[in-house]
């Protein structure tokens, strides 16, 4: 009855249809919050601001950051807080940009920067108004030229969730569906074998 695939034909398509269901679910189970990790080891250098500025920093002049792009799915307050891992405590500093980011002109589509929230190791804001559609872009970077290291950006809040553009966006209704996909492959399995 069911010819349309050899068996091991469908059972590789079985198989594709739920690695990608379980790369799709995890993205979408926490609402409110999303976690990246991530790193500034090795990565460029700028010369920072000072909070959010108009100042350039003396201490940060060569200062390797990392840009992590999301966008929105509720217009509405969302509070960020970028942690120091590794080297546990390494005096990490984050801003937010709107729109674009651009390492040479340090204060265009700046909304926000701290340091210390409240101490080293720890930097953040809270509620910052984001619209959806809108591209962000989180650059967490050090307090000086030596301070590099692995955070874990944390970005929450009680009505939207942050996403990934093409990551880690897709809806909860279509991860359903690929999960019902799923399912319904191995329930065609179940019946070839019974054939």
């Amino acid at each position: 009855m069911f010819n349309i695939y050899s068996r091991n034909a469908f059972r590789s398509l079985l198989k594709a249809t739920i690695l990608v269901c379980s790369i799709a679910l995890p993205f979408t189970t926490s609402a409110g919050l999303i976690t990246i990790n991530g790193s500034t080891v090795g990565d460029p250098t700028w010369n920072r601001l000072i909070g959010s500025g108009p100042n350039l920093s003396s201490a940060g002049t060569a200062v390797a950051y990392d840009v992590i792009l999301f966008q929105v799915d509720v217009s509405t307050t969302y509070d960020f807080l970028s942690t120091a891992t590794n080297p546990a405590s390494w005096d990490n500093y984050l801003f937010l940009y709107q729109d674009s980011f651009d390492p040479l002109n340090q204060l265009t589509n700046l909304i926000i920067g701290n340091d210390d929230f409240p101490t080293i190791g720890l930097s953040g804001f809270n509620g910052v108004a984001l619209l959806t559609g809108v591209n962000y872009f989180a650059v967490t970077s050090g307090f000086g030229n030596s301070d590099v290291g692995d955070f874990t950006l944390t970005i929450s809040s009680n009505l939207g969730t942050a996403f990934i553009p093409g990551v880690n966006d897709v809806p909860a209704p279509a991860s359903l569906a690929i999960l019902g996909l799923a399912l319904f492959g191995t329930g065609i399995l179940r019946r070839r074998k019974n054939v």
